[in-house]
């Protein structure tokens, strides 16, 4: 075999050798924290019965995508799958995605030759005496000079310095992709909340609805009392003021109803003026019983922030990488043709033909250090990447313990407020017979009515954190994402 044609084969294997490696870490997901449960001791298995209901924690239950369903309230869906169809913010996260994707193809085309073409139609005066003294006069002349040019360039990735900058795009994708997720969850669970508040603030008006209604009928009596002189009038006074306080905390409560619906308007893509949500009750809302519970091993897989700041992280670690080719020589495989005529008849047969073929390589020699800091500070942000990654995997943890203790105690709570409001309802009737009958004092009926109205509040608000603290389980355990279908409205984000 000749000698040319061994070193060429030579060279070729050892580039291709180049080639088939990327400098740079190659990236690996980072192992999930090696435990078997969430809080601290033991996660609980289920919790206490409360309104005739006690919540069962399932490890590795299926876990309904459209989690929201398992409240069985039709208005609920409707607003979440209106606020899933407009929400702006879902818009704007699909429209991020969609750039990362368009972004990632753009980035392909760094595998392909460069071609260019060039044509160009000149006029031109030329004078014989631009290019130095002539022995004899030579007259000037005018005349057009048509050209047609083509160029090709091909960087080799010899250390593969394009192919982490894929890479990286890839990630930037992934990233894009969980945060779009993200938006999907955080705007399901916020309606989901806004609901049951709004739920919960018509169950207070309500309630302080039919208290105001018996704080009337004892003034009534009060008034009666004091005409005949068995009380003074200033305890007719006093019931009036506890009335009056009464009355003023409906419109607080009509207030804060109000906002949850203009929320719920906003997050439905809407202006206050053209949405009005369908009233939701909270015992139109049915408590989930079962709850899936994901093993801790497998949250850091189903959690789209967990995915995204890996994905960040991914995108950081290729950064390295790109910084690191940066350093090293650059291959450039080049080739042109091109002609020349004064006539455009002749421009594609013109005799002034001209070609060339080459190859050039390019090393950095000194730049100031800029590029071996370059280098660094991608180091340092991958270091940061995979420091923030660890705090949102702890954070993650954090919150589906807490969320797990916290339903067990929002049972034991309600069922203690349930028996207090039980205790309250029957210490007021009786007050009030009492009172009605001449044997019991309007400080009594006070106090009975007092403790009867903070009672039945704080049931409702036992009730509706309840409910909210389930929603925070289902989102802390990532909201069921991963298992998304065709027909539902996270699909979406896919």
């Amino acid at each position: 075999m000749p000698r040319r044609r061994v070193l060429g084969l030579g060279f070729c294997t050892g580039l291709f050798a180049l080639t088939a490696c990327a400098v740079g870490p190659n990236f690996h997901r980072p192992d999930p924290p090696q435990v078997s449960h969430y809080a601290a001791g033991a996660d609980p298995k289920s919790t206490a019965s409360a309104h005739g209901t006690a919540q069962n924690f399932v490890r590795e239950a299926p876990f309904e995508t459209e989690w929201w369903r398992l409240f069985q309230s039709q208005p609920l869906e409707a607003a979440i799958h209106e606020a899933l169809a407009h929400n702006p913010g879902l818009g704007a996260a699909q429209a991020s995605l969609r750039a990362s994707q368009d972004n990632l193809r753009s980035g392909y085309g760094i595998f392909f030759p460069s071609v260019d073409a060039e044509v160009g139609a000149t006029r031109e005066r030329y004078s014989p005496v631009a290019v130095g003294p002539v022995g004899k006069a030579v007259p000037s002349s005018i005349f057009n000079l048509f050209t047609l040019s083509s160029s090709v360039s091909y960087v080799l990735d010899v250390f593969g310095g394009q192919r982490r900058l894929i890479e990286g795009l890839h990630a930037e994708v992934d990233v894009a992709h969980a945060d779009a997720q993200a938006t999907y969850l955080t705007l399901e669970a916020n309606v989901a909340n806004t609901v049951i508040a709004a739920a919960a603030y018509r169950a207070e008006i309500e309630a302080t609805q039919q208290l105001i209604a018996l704080q009337k009928q004892q003034v009534s009596i009060a008034n009666v009392q004091a005409q005949a002189g068995t009380v003074p009038y200033s305890k007719v006074l006093s019931l009036k003021s506890q009335l009056a306080s009464y009355e003023a905390m409906i419109p607080q409560f009509a207030q804060k109803l109000t906002e949850s619906d203009d929320l719920l308007a906003a997050l439905a893509g809407h202006v206050p003026a053209e949405y009005s949500p369908s009233p939701v009750r909270l015992e139109d809302l049915v408590l989930p019983a079962t709850l899936p519970l994901s093993v801790p091993s497998d949250l850091v897989r189903q959690r789209p922030d967990i995915f995204a700041a890996e994905a960040a992280a991914h995108a950081a670690s290729a950064n390295i990488g790109v910084a690191t080719a940066a350093m090293l020589p650059s291959v450039t495989l080049s080739g042109g043709i091109s002609a020349a005529t004064t006539s455009l008849d002749n421009l594609v047969p013109a005799n002034g033909h001209a070609w060339s073929v080459g190859a050039g390589a390019t090393a950095p020699l000194f730049e100031g250090g800029t590029l071996w800091f370059k280098r660094k500070a991608a180091v340092d942000d991958y270091q940061q990447a995979m420091a923030l990654y660890r705090q949102i995997v702890l954070a993650a943890f954090e919150q589906v313990a807490d969320t797990l203790r916290a339903l067990d105690h929002d049972a034991q709570i309600l069922a203690a407020e349930d028996e207090a409001l039980a205790t309250a309802s029957q210490a007021l009737h009786l007050v009030q017979t009492n009172y009605e009958a001449g044997i019991a004092t309007y400080l009594d009926v006070l106090v009975a009515d007092t403790q009867f109205h903070q009672a039945q509040l704080a049931d409702i608000q036992a009730i509706a954190t309840r409910y909210q603290d389930t929603v925070a389980l289902f989102a802390a355990l990532g909201g069921g994402w991963w298992n998304v279908g065709q027909d539902s409205g996270a699909a979406l984000a896919r």
